[in-house]
């Protein structure tokens, strides 16, 4: 019954990891598709590629996600991740059904601590603190005024030159821009699914021996099962958020992307190779492209769009824990500890 059950939690954490891709893809190619830089099918086949090749790059950031929680053991800590991972699905389902780019990074943080909260099981909150929350309100920030100064030093530099022949050139580079973009949401988003599935596994070897203590290098079929999800989830698309971030909230042009997706890619880069901190790619890229659309003038950002986008980045924490906590109270009947 053990083995089936983290089978069972994998297969989740497989699941939890391919909504992440349809439900983020948007954040890689919603401002190269506005502008015209790619075609959907295209861009989705380019974020698709690079994500597979992203999660494949490092590690940091899925160790931090499995030291957001501790005492997670035997039968009861499968049931725990579990419940964690249900959570974050459901809060996932619930703001892509809205159209709304919620926080996939952050509904499974708050999943993990809300299961573990009712579970019994140890809450890191140094961790959380240092690797969440403050990277989750300062790469947001960071992101928009980097792509505000960005815009207006291309602004600047380009200010003789004739538009359509800018725009023609900055439509060109928004390949690489968002390919680059792409490549950071595989390194930071699939990380957090192998986080997941070292802490099940975890668990898992410790019915066995209470010892038992992780090793710091994650199996090789971890990384490819996450990398090869969060793919396949990329590929299917998230066309309601991709017209949230690359029309509702403002009409961009090429530069304002490139301007968008350039700072997004470098923030997600420095934070997680430097940092180890597993932050939002989506709260980065929604910041930067308002950043980079508030250069035109600042009422030209739809901001009622905006407060409706960080509404539900303050709700994901918090209601992702209470979808957890509920799935717990349920499995935890379900299966015997």
């Amino acid at each position: 019954m053990d083995l089936a059950i983290v089978i069972a939690v994998v297969g989740i954490a497989l699941a939890f990891d391919y909504t992440n891709g349809f439900h983020d893809a948007a954040n890689a190619i919603a401002t190269s598709v506005s502008t015209r830089a790619l075609t959907p099918r295209i861009a989705l086949l380019l974020a698709a590629v690079m994500n597979f090749v992203g999660a494949l790059l490092g590690q940091e950031v899925a160790h931090t996600v499995s030291d957001t929680i501790g005492g997670v053991a035997a039968r009861h800590g499968l049931v725990i991740v579990m419940s964690a991972l249900l959570g974050a699905i459901i809060w996932n389902l619930i703001t892509w059904y809205f159209g709304l780019p919620s926080s996939s990074s952050h509904a499974l943080i708050g999943g993990l601590v809300g299961a573990a909260l009712v579970g019994g099981a140890t809450v890191n909150w140094q961790t959380i603190l240092d690797k969440v929350v403050i990277p989750m309100v300062a790469s947001p920030v960071f992101g928009f005024i980097a792509a505000f100064i960005v815009m207006l030093s291309i602004m600047w530099i380009f200010r003789k030159r004739n538009p359509h022949k800018v725009f023609r050139g900055f439509r060109m580079m928004q390949t690489l821009s968002a390919a680059a973009l792409a490549l950071g949401h595989g390194l930071q988003d699939a990380q957090k699914t192998m986080g997941v599935i070292v802490l099940a596994l975890g668990a898992y070897h410790t019915i066995e021996d209470p010892s038992y203590v992780t090793s710091d290098a994650l199996p090789l079929w971890v990384v490819i099962a996450a990398a090869s999800a969060i793919s396949l989830g990329t590929y299917s698309g998230g066309w309601r958020i991709m017209r949230t971030l690359g029309r509702r909230i403002i009409h961009l042009d090429p530069a304002r992307g490139f301007s968008a997706e350039a700072v997004g890619a470098s923030v997600l880069y420095t934070t997680a190779f430097a940092f180890q901190a597993p932050i939002s790619t989506t709260h980065v890229i929604t910041s930067s492209i308002m950043g980079a659309g508030a250069t035109k003038r600042f009422s030209a950002v739809r901001w009622g769009m905006a407060r409706s986008i960080v509404t539900a980045w303050v709700l994901t924490f918090p209601m992702a824990g209470l979808a957890a906590a509920a799935c717990y109270g349920v499995l935890h009947l379900v299966i015997p500890s």
